[in-house]
């Protein structure tokens, strides 16, 4: 296939060139993606070289440091820390149109009231101005800008910024599908939660938050209400001067599709489901081989991802997700947070 289709990029540029929609950044992120994927880096891994990750890389909790009780210092780890929550997926598999931070939780009150709750709590007890950005999609945009408005009065500072919007590949053609006429929704896609640091730089946030001595990002799904600021993880982090920290937990028989850490050639890597070959699944979903999983939830050091984006040195894996959609075969290519875990510096 990719052999094939990799003649077909330079046709496949042009007709990017003509989309309208799309920023340069937004082009060169997409050309930059597909050529990768024609190139073959889409490929299975090879299962024989596959390693369980040491000690030394997965931290047991309970053997970090405590934070003292002395609320100075408490203060002073919270004033480097931004909030980022993963807000583009709808709520359509929950039963709900429009975002899927707004669904109702607990007594009247949505995922992200929540969150501003919890952020807000940590700003009203220590003094400190932890910012909550959320990063959308083009489908809940519109939605979220309405709805953040109802915490004019809150203490936290929301921002807010779009993930890149990338045009459905038609899978036979291999071209664009809004040039062959497919304009409304349908004929786009959001690239993953992996697109948050390169869209965080180009949203202009990035460099904002540097200038203001912030120094990490807890990157989370916005429907995950056990994702909160945990201290311990913070000062962890700020002692070591690492500069990436995924927060993973013991897997379970409910948990058997979510991705796994594994030492790959040398290196830590984030193994999804999608990237195992078919003969392998089961072994994946064992929780006697692969005894963690991945929460998705990111604390990541702001300098760090500033140099790796401009170094376009971001590669993480590409996931492939074929679809139908409308009775038409299309490709979009996708990229996960947690497998930006192989280009950073974790110790």
């Amino acid at each position: 296939m990719a052999s094939a289709a990799i003649e077909k990029l330079p046709h496949l540029k042009s007709a990017t060139d003509g989309l309208n929609e799309m920023s340069d950044n937004e082009r060169s992120g997409f050309i930059n993606l597909v050529s990768r994927y024609l190139s073959g880096e889409a490929q299975h891994i090879e299962w024989s070289k596959i390693q369980t990750p040491t000690d030394e890389i997965v931290v047991p909790y309970d053997k970090m440091d405590n934070v003292s009780e002395d609320a100075s210092e408490t203060k002073y780890l919270l004033d480097k820390l931004v909030v980022l929550k993963l807000n583009g997926g709808l709520g359509t598999t929950m039963g709900c149109t429009g975002p899927k931070s707004v669904i109702e939780v607990r007594d009247g009150l949505t995922f992200l009231d929540l969150i501003v709750i919890q952020i807000e709590n940590l700003n009203n007890k220590y003094g400190c101005k932890v910012p909550l950005v959320l990063m959308n999609s083009f489908n809940t945009h519109d939605d979220t800008q309405k709805i953040v408005e109802k915490y004019t009065n809150s203490n936290v500072d929301i921002h807010t910024f779009n993930q890149s919007k990338y045009p459905r590949v038609v899978a036979d053609e291999f071209v664009p599908w809004p040039s062959k006429g497919k304009t409304d929704k349908d004929g786009w896609y959001p690239p993953g939660h992996g697109d948050v640091f390169p869209s965080l730089m180009n949203s202009g946030k990035l460099d904002a938050f540097i200038s203001q001595g912030k120094e990490y990002v807890f990157v989370a799904n916005s429907d995950n209400l056990g994702a909160v600021v945990d201290l311990k993880i913070l000062k962890h982090l700020i002692q070591n001067k690492n500069e990436y920290c995924m927060e993973v937990t013991p897997k379970t028989l409910a948990d058997v599709k979510g991705g796994t850490l594994i030492s790959y050639e040398g290196k830590v890597q984030l193994l999804e489901i999608a990237q195992v070959p078919d003969e392998h699944v089961n072994e994946f979903k064992s929780i006697e081989k692969f005894k963690i999983f991945n929460t998705n939830n990111l604390w990541v050091n702001l300098k760090a991802i500033k140099k790796l984006v401009e170094a376009d040195a971001l590669k993480m894996e590409i996931i492939p997700n074929p679809k139908e959609v409308d009775g038409v075969k299309v490709l979009q290519l996708e990229t996960a947070a947690g497998a930006a875990i192989r280009v950073f510096i974790l110790f």
